[in-house]
């Protein structure tokens, strides 16, 4: 009995060893993924990489638990060594390493076998033998697919009149199915929602889901996108099968541009082998299964042509950000349960341009100024204080030499003098930044563009005709103008011809400065006034500058 034993621990020691050894030869060469500079660049520069191993002609780079690498001449190696830990390991190195792990390898197996043929005559008895369950693959990562149930209506969600009417029909369809078949109606299998970030494409999702009583899968597009093959289309599969269980359901796919991007050239990877399969399923069930599928996006022009045929997203509905009625709906909302002594009126009429999601993160942000504060009410001055954190985030204050500040009033002070002067409507212009207000128009007309242009040459004239030099404060402004003076004549047909040319953009440009140079020129006096008054008090509003004027008279 003890000699059986013997042999029974020695088989066991011996497979292990293989297993060990054939695991450290297979991960030795492994195929590291491939980096692209755009993404190495990225995981250098927010310290994502822990190390790098140098080889003659590859780069191998630790990050966290993942390893990649990069052909050694697309990287500057000194900025590496600057960065991260780096050791240096020859080819030659790198073969004999590999080579000494086969020559074991091979060594072991033999002996192994040679081992197993002496124990031939002696047979392990059948109760001791020992069974090998399968190993499940590495890569086989779980996916829960939870359904969620919403508690969201359409009363928690304003300022989406049009919107409500076009989904009307989708919640009847999944309260009662069975009266469109019966009347040989086919609902939509799809409903896209476009429109820009923050507008409340995932809520309305919901709202249908909680007005309809239906079970609500939720699934971001990026999530089905794998490195690994088959994993993608995989979880698509399971997706509507778990759906089509519970029917009737919602799918809804947040950023579907991430999986759903049009297919071109030859090639064939993993997101278009998940796109095939979404494709597939959506043609897949019928209407009388009661699954629909909501996708979200913002970026419709990029989606694959199949994923937008009837029969697939039938329904498409375009969400814009909100106007002044429907923004006071949705800050009554938000306002209800915060104490206040605001006009909501004048609330919305400064939040133009706030996405339903900026307007929830104003008046948080307004009810955190004023509990700092000590107060018992938010008031308006709370939410002009933080608007511009919220539209820019929080800004770091520059801090100026006398010669950059005395440079930056004047830039700032032009800015601010051709804006009163040209009608481009603003609250207060500083130092450090320009809060034009957008206004609410669906037509704008060539001189609206032109004054815009001038506001954003201001500055740039001003600090020419002022120290005979140009500075590069002025590059964000200029850009600005360009693509201004661009869309004038590209878009909209405004230069000298129906057919656009670049000509026209730069006599837009120069037409804009010679303007602005005869103007500045005539206003010295005020402009100077105005800058003296941005050194001292680093803002200054329209009131500010009008009683600059007056004085002046």
């Amino acid at each position: 009995m003890p000699s059986f034993r013997k042999k029974l621990w020695i088989l066991i020691g011996s497979f292990v060893v293989l297993l060990l050894l054939v695991g450290a030869f297979a991960l030795k060469n492994i195929q590291s993924p491939r980096l692209d500079y755009k993404t190495y660049q990225t995981l250098l520069q927010n310290g994502m990489i822990d190390r790098a191993r140098i080889t003659d002609g590859m780069v191998y780079l630790q990050s966290g638990s993942k390893e990649f690498v990069i052909p050694k001449e697309l990287i500057d190696v000194q900025e590496l060594y600057k960065s991260v830990p780096v050791s240096v390991v020859s080819d030659i190195s790198q073969d004999m390493i590999d080579m000494g792990i086969l020559l074991v390898l091979i060594f072991f197996v033999g002996y192994l076998l040679y081992y197993m043929r002496q124990q031939r005559k002696e047979p392990i008895p059948i109760k001791h033998q020992i069974q090998i369950a399968p190993m499940e693959q590495a890569n086989d990562l779980k996916f829960e697919i939870t359904p969620q149930v919403s508690d969201v209506t359409f009363e928690d969600v304003a300022g989406i009149d049009e919107v409500k009417e076009e989904l009307e029909e989708i919640i009847d369809f999944l309260k009662n199915p069975q009266k469109y078949v019966e009347f040989g109606v086919r609902m939509p299998k799809g409903v896209l929602l476009v429109g820009p970030p923050g507008v409340g494409k995932t809520l309305i999702a919901k709202a249908v889901a909680g007005e309809a009583g239906a079970p609500f899968f939720y699934q971001s597009g990026s999530a089905f996108v794998q490195i690994y093959v088959g994993m993608g289309a995989k979880r698509v599969r399971e997706l509507f099968a778990k759906a089509k269980e519970m029917a009737p359901s919602i799918i809804f796919i947040d950023e579907i541009d991430a999986v759903g991007k049009a297919r071109g050239g030859m090639r064939n990877d993993e997101r278009e082998a998940t796109l095939n399969q979404l494709l597939t399923e959506m043609d897949g069930f019928e209407g009388s299964q009661g699954v629909i599928v909501i996708g979200a996006t913002n970026k419709i022009e990029v989606l694959d042509e199949a994923l937008l045929r009837p029969g697939r997203f039938d329904r498409r509905i375009f969400i814009s950000l909100p106007n002044k009625e429907e923004r006071k709906k949705i800050l009554e909302i938000y306002l209800q349960k915060i104490p206040h002594s605001v006009e909501v009126d004048r609330l919305a009429q400064m939040s133009v341009g706030f996405s339903g999601a900026a307007l929830a993160s104003l008046v948080n942000e307004a009810a955190l100024a004023a509990l700092r504060k000590g107060k018992k009410k938010v008031e308006l001055e709370d939410f002009e204080e933080v608007k511009d954190k919220v539209l820019f985030g929080k800004k770091k204050i520059l801090v100026f030499s006398e010669r950059e500040k005395e440079i930056q009033s004047i830039y700032q002070a032009a800015k601010a003098l051709v804006s009163y002067w040209y009608g481009i409507d603003f609250e207060k212009i500083s130092l450090i930044g320009t809060r034009l207000k957008e206004v609410d128009k669906e037509i704008v007309s060539r001189s609206d563009y032109l004054a815009k242009i001038k506001v954003y040459l201001a500055g740039y004239v001003a600090l020419d005709l002022f120290f005979g030099e140009k500075f590069s404060n002025a590059a964000a402004d200029l850009h600005f103008a360009k693509e201004l003076a661009e869309e004038m004549v590209h878009r909209y047909g405004m230069g000298e011809s129906l057919f656009a040319q670049s000509s026209d953009v730069v006599h837009i440009l120069q037409e804009a400065q010679d303007e602005l140079k005869k103007y500045l020129t005539s206003h010295q006096q005020l402009l100077q006034k105005i800058a003296t008054c941005l050194r001292q008090k680093e803002s200054i509003t329209k009131e500010d500058i009008q009683g600059l004027q007056d004085a002046l008279l």
